[in-house]
């Protein structure tokens, strides 16, 4: 008896869970998308999916579903992630040998705009780490500067530094993260860095076991994502910030910072465990926009 796509997805999910590790973040977002072009296909179809009508979708599905979400008001980026959810999940029933249908993988995704990293300048991200230990309640405060000096001072992205445990402290000379794709990389530690660490750690009220988290919230839970967005929020409040003051800024100003002041950009490459050089090359891009508006303002014939 053929099985239910339902099914198929499910167990699609628990592989993305359990084997590849994947977050629960990209793991929600992967299963939303494929049960929307799961519900669209049945209804495009006229007729309840299994492992046979998969196998007998054509490329034309595929391009009927991005034309729904596109009218539905998807942008590019939110199609591209879908089509690599239903290819992720094709390819799994491929290697499963349940079926090989290569339909999702012919269709092309909407190209996206290139942006630029959005950094602090070196004096605003001076002055938040500053403001951050600067609050009423004492270990709150050495909290989010510890948080907020690991940020900017080893690039690590948000979700990195909260999955710290309380063992991995004091710090010594180097620190070992887990990134994307479940890549380890080595982080020098500053000197600064394990100030701010220890401090918080001398003040911090509550117990925690060596495996638990590094970073916690008021009432002694794990720290979040979004705790730590609104501890930004606070900050471009109080300091007059531009929006894109957020926590992933710092990691941003970390790169920008380091390349400005003559770091080599493989070696920033490295730090910030990026697979491609190209992407840690966009940083550059920066100063030389940075440079162009100095010289357009400055020089007589510019003008």
């Amino acid at each position: 008896m053929a099985r239910s796509a339902e099914a198929l997805k499910s167990e699609w999910l628990a592989a993305l869970s359990h084997e590849r590790r994947m977050s629960p973040h990209t793991l929600r977002a992967y299963g939303d998308d494929a049960t929307r072009f799961l519900a669209f296909a049945q209804e495009h179809l006229g007729r309840t999916l299994d492992e046979k009508t998969l196998a007998r979708l054509k490329p034309t599905d595929f391009r009927a579903f991005i034309t729904r979400r596109r009218d539905q008001g998807l942008g590019a980026r939110g199609v591209r992630r879908a089509m690599s959810a239903l290819r992720s999940f094709f390819r799994h029933l491929s290697r499963e040998q349940i079926v090989d249908n290569p339909a999702p993988h012919a269709v092309r995704t909407p190209k996206l705009a290139r942006t630029l990293p959005r950094p602090l300048s070196e004096t605003d991200a001076a002055r938040t780490l500053e403001e951050a230990g600067s609050g009423d309640v004492a270990w709150i405060a050495a909290r989010d500067a510890a948080l907020l000096t690991l940020l900017y001072g080893a690039g690590l992205r948000i979700s990195e530094a909260l999955a710290l445990r309380r063992g991995d402290a004091p710090f010594g000379d180097w620190l070992t993260v887990l990134g994307k794709r479940n890549k380890e990389r080595a982080m020098p530690v500053l000197p600064v860095m394990q100030e701010a660490i220890a401090r918080y750690i001398e003040q911090v009220p509550f117990a925690v076991a060596p495996d638990g988290p590094l970073f916690l919230s008021r009432r002694g839970k794990p720290m979040s994502a979004r705790d730590a967005q609104g501890l930004m929020q606070r900050l471009r409040g109080a300091l007059g910030l531009p929006e894109r003051a957020t926590p992933h800024a710092f990691r941003h100003s970390f790169a920008s910072h380091l390349l400005a002041n003559g770091g080599d950009l493989r070696a920033v490459q490295e730090l910030l465990g990026h697979a491609s050089l190209s992407t840690t090359q966009t940083y550059t891009e920066i100063d030389t926009k940075q440079l162009l508006a100095v010289y357009n303002a400055a020089h007589p014939r510019a003008r």
